[in-house]
């Protein structure tokens, strides 16, 4: 049952955004006078199939995983006389590009209206507040306290905790150093922080911040066990449902998030846990499984919950998210520009070394996320599709042949050279690009099946 929840959440999220694709280029070629013959959301067998009294088939087919556009075109067929002026190799090159760049940036255009749909939503977010230090950090050696403010990272402005972890993000396989503005709890200006970088997350090991020493405030939970999962770790260590954990290893636990912490720091590793149990102490061993959260990483599971209670968080260390029509605009304009370069930034490192190829995900990993994404509600259902969606403008627009970004080189040579390029040089691109996106693509699918095992 929940593998189908999480299958249908992939489809909800990659349909509209291979939709969207596919009708930029369809839209743009009308406009541009091209005949469209088939217009498909999927590959292979046809589930569902209409033909208009234009003559274009309608298509979904069985395979969520892409769509094309397929258009006149004499280099695949014969076309009648009357109709070579609706033909695609017939257009002027100008065109040609137009009906091909459609489909990218259509994309990005569908994430700007996305993040405007939700930054035009009310509410609350925790301030970017720091809740505790690791020692012998980077955190630590730059003198950042528990109870400083983010304000600052590089150049950019920091308002929560999420535009904290995208500017950090941008930092991934760095050396050297990191500048910080914090407001030291009970100051009035803020003050600046160096930090040193040492390939920073270049084995995506640790979430951002971890890495460089420091943990986010978060609203406490007492230690206290809520409920336990039938046949897991917890079940067989004896865990019952209202054990307070006193101690973890030695350790002692006075918060909930540091259960969670010991649990996924030590996967396959015997815990010795001190705790409460109807007055009375108990001492048990326990080992949590291996498991892989959704960034692929090894972590331990063990199968328990936090008891339910009200969580209270105080005033101090909420912000009010609120935003005009045209402020909420201008912001989704802005994050949108974040995320292109993030994504370039980041495929440069990647192929220069700084960044791990492991961090590669495909369409596994993808459904995983977006069935994740939906089971915490729909703001975040859809600013993943808005993440995804420039993802797959960006990648579309690379100078690879096959992709559209590779279709649009060979425009733009022929724009400058006044001819096309040779058949057989265009021949022997698109096997290049269909070698190299294979390649990309099954590595993508290693590393899903890794995460999933």
């Amino acid at each position: 049952m929940q593998f189908l929840y999480i299958l249908l959440a992939g489809v909800i999220v990659l349909g509209p955004l291979i939709a969207i694709h596919e009708f930029g280029h369809f839209w743009v070629a009308r406009r541009c006078g091209v005949k469209v013959l088939t217009f498909s959301i999927g590959f292979g067998p046809a589930l569902w199939r209409r033909i208009a009294r234009d003559g274009t088939e309608y298509r979904i087919a069985a395979i969520p995983l892409g769509g094309y556009v397929r258009m006149l075109d004499e280099r695949e067929g014969d076309v009648p006389e009357a109709m070579r002026a609706q033909a695609f190799n017939r257009q002027s090159v100008q065109k040609r590009m137009a009906i091909v760049a459609a489909g990218p940036l259509i994309n990005l255009l569908f994430a700007v209206l996305l993040y405007w749909i939700l930054f035009l939503q009310p509410g609350h977010s925790l301030r970017p507040v720091i809740g505790r230090i690791l020692p012998d950090s980077p955190a630590a050696m730059a003198g950042l306290k528990v109870g400083d403010e983010l304000v600052r990272i590089d150049s950019r402005q920091i308002n929560d905790w999420e535009s904290a972890n995208y500017a950090l993000i941008e930092h991934i396989g760095d050396s050297g150093v990191l500048d910080l503005a914090v407001l030291p709890e009970g100051a009035s200006q803020p003050q600046a922080r160096q930090l040193q970088l040492q390939s920073y997350m270049a084995d995506s090991s640790q979430d951002p911040f971890r890495a460089l020493g420091f943990v986010p405030w978060m609203p406490p939970m007492p230690p206290v066990i809520g409920k336990i999962e039938a046949g897991s770790p917890a079940d067989k260590a004896g865990l019952a449902v209202n054990d307070r954990i006193l101690r973890i290893s030695g350790e002692t636990i006075t918060d909930w998030q540091q259960i969670v912490e010991q649990i996924q720091r030590h996967p396959d590793h015997a815990m010795t846990w001190d705790l409460i149990r109807e007055g009375q102490p108990l001492v048990l061993t326990v080992t949590p499984d291996l498991s892989r959260e959704i960034s692929g990483q090894p972590v331990g599971r063990l199968g328990v919950g936090v008891i339910d209670a009200p969580i209270n968080i105080p005033p101090a260390y909420q912000r009010e998210r609120s935003a005009a029509p045209l402020e909420a605009l201008l912001l989704a304009v802005d994050k949108t520009g974040q995320l292109i370069a993030l994504s370039l930034t980041s495929l440069y490192k990647m192929l220069s070394g700084l960044i791990g190829m492991d961090a590669l995900s495909g369409p596994i990993t993808i459904v995983k996320v977006a069935g994740h994404s939906a089971s915490l509600g729909w703001e975040s259902l859809v600013g993943f599709m808005a993440l995804l969606s420039v993802s797959l403008g960006v990648l579309n627009l690379l100078p690879i042949p096959v992709l559209d970004g590779g279709h649009l080189l060979y425009y733009a040579i022929e724009a400058i050279f006044r001819r096309p390029l040779s058949e057989s040089v265009q021949l022997l691109g698109l096997r290049v690009g269909v070698a190299l996106m294979g390649s990309v693509m099954l590595l993508a699918i290693v590393n899903d099946i890794r995460r999933l095992f």
